[in-house]
């Protein structure tokens, strides 16, 4: 379950990100927080959000071409120390009680213009940590680490919150990011430059796009997470109404959701890191893309706490296992020189397409109702997935 961390260089990065990102989780809760107690605005909760990902969406293409022409660890280092020096500017100025809903709509976006250089970097360096043989378990790793802290921060922003206030979870947070940059400076990347530079950052873009199109392969996979960022993780944002309108349960039933969705999501992490590199990948990524489509379905017809608790450990174990399967074939089937540019896309899809899945489905939860959009939403994943299975009989030979 854990052989990747063997592996030196992968099991210092490791560490350093699993600290930082409960420092990260703690921040955005506590950030949530601050912007309702600034605005008591629901709408601007999820702008902040949407602002947070709008760079990704501009410039992660041009940030995958650059991890491909560059050292990724140096990128990192950047990143990481850009976020830092982010957070301890949002901890200042929420402790000289100057903060403004404007100034934390500036920071997300340009976390988001870092996030959007970070994350195709983050991504293909894990092969160059822990290498082609330990990278399935090592991107299990990386899932068991997310959903961890996805458990621990919010859990620990709760209480820190009421101890040292909001500004003292943002120096939290930025203080973490030196884990992560400490362990990047302890490790080595052996950088491998590609034989022929392309002309020029535009037309390497160009060729990676092109490279995706016309590999039917990894335009399936890359449909597959659009399809489960589009319409699948918008339950995430109709919990609140889900457990207020349809449940009848209060905030403790809203965290008891969360938490089992989270759970779920930590589970499939470690059954994917249990799982060796010769088990039969496409089938296990089919089967785990209906169970979650299946799983949703049954959380739309929940009308008790117990079957809806139950369906969302199986929606967030069966979604964090077929995304991090679509990371681990493309990682491993994608030439090496071409790995940077298709992590951006990877990680386009997957980030820049959930801000407007949520517009959709908090549309359609507005006219139609949450039960009905998540019933849609669904629905609408269960369709997608048997047509590729379908049309793409390939990746169940993967």
């Amino acid at each position: 379950m854990f052989s990747s961390l063997k592996v030196r260089n992968f099991r210092i990065y490791w560490a350093g990100m699993f600290i930082s990102l409960i420092g990260t989780w703690i921040q955005q809760v506590a950030q949530s927080w601050l912007v309702f107690q600034l605005t008591n605005s629901a709408f601007l909760l999820g702008f902040v959000g949407f602002l947070n990902s709008l760079p990704i969406l501009l410039f992660s293409l041009f940030a995958g071409v650059l991890a491909d022409r560059r050292n990724k660890r140096n990128i990192l280092i950047f990143t990481q120390a850009a976020f830092m020096l982010l957070a301890f500017l949002l901890a200042i100025l929420t402790q000289a009680k100057i903060i403004t809903v404007n100034q934390i709509m500036l920071i997300a976006v340009l976390n988001g213009l870092v996030m959007a250089f970070d994350a195709p970097s983050r991504q293909a360096v894990i092969v160059e940590l822990a290498g082609k043989e330990h990278l399935p378990n090592a991107i299990a790793l990386n899932s068991v680490a997310f959903s961890s802290s996805r458990i621990i921060g919010p859990a620990c922003a709760g209480i820190l919150v009421a101890v040292i206030g909001m500004s003292g979870c943002f120096y939290i947070n930025g203080i973490s990011f030196l884990a992560v940059i400490i362990a990047l400076f302890l490790i080595q990347v052996k950088h491998s430059r590609p034989e022929k530079q392309p002309i020029s950052a535009l037309g390497s873009l160009k060729e990676g796009l092109r490279f995706v199109k016309n590999d039917r392969l990894v335009l399936a996979l890359i449909g597959i997470v659009g399809m489960v960022s589009l319409f699948g993780v918008s339950y995430i944002i109709l919990m609140p109404v889900f457990a207020s309108d349809v449940l009848k349960t209060g905030v403790q039933g809203l965290g008891l959701l969360m938490s089992s969705a989270g759970f779920g999501a930590l589970l499939g992490a470690l059954f994917l890191a249990r799982l060796g590199s010769s088990v039969y990948k496409g089938k296990l990524l089919l089967f785990s893309s209906l169970v979650f489509s299946l799983a949703l379905i049954l959380f739309s017809l929940s009308k008790s706490l117990g079957l809806a608790l139950f369906s969302l450990v199986f929606v967030g174990g069966a979604g964090v296992f077929a995304i991090a399967l679509v990371n681990t074939i493309l990682q491993t089937t994608v030439p090496d020189h071409f790995r940077g540019r298709v992590m951006s896309v990877f990680m386009l899809t997957f980030a820049g397409m959930t801000p407007f899945g949520n517009l959709i489905a908090g549309s359609l939860a507005e006219g139609l109702g949450v039960s009905f959009t998540l019933m849609f939403s669904g629905s609408v994943c269960l369709v997608f997935f048997v047509l590729v299975n379908m049309i793409y009989p390939g990746i169940r030979k993967i």
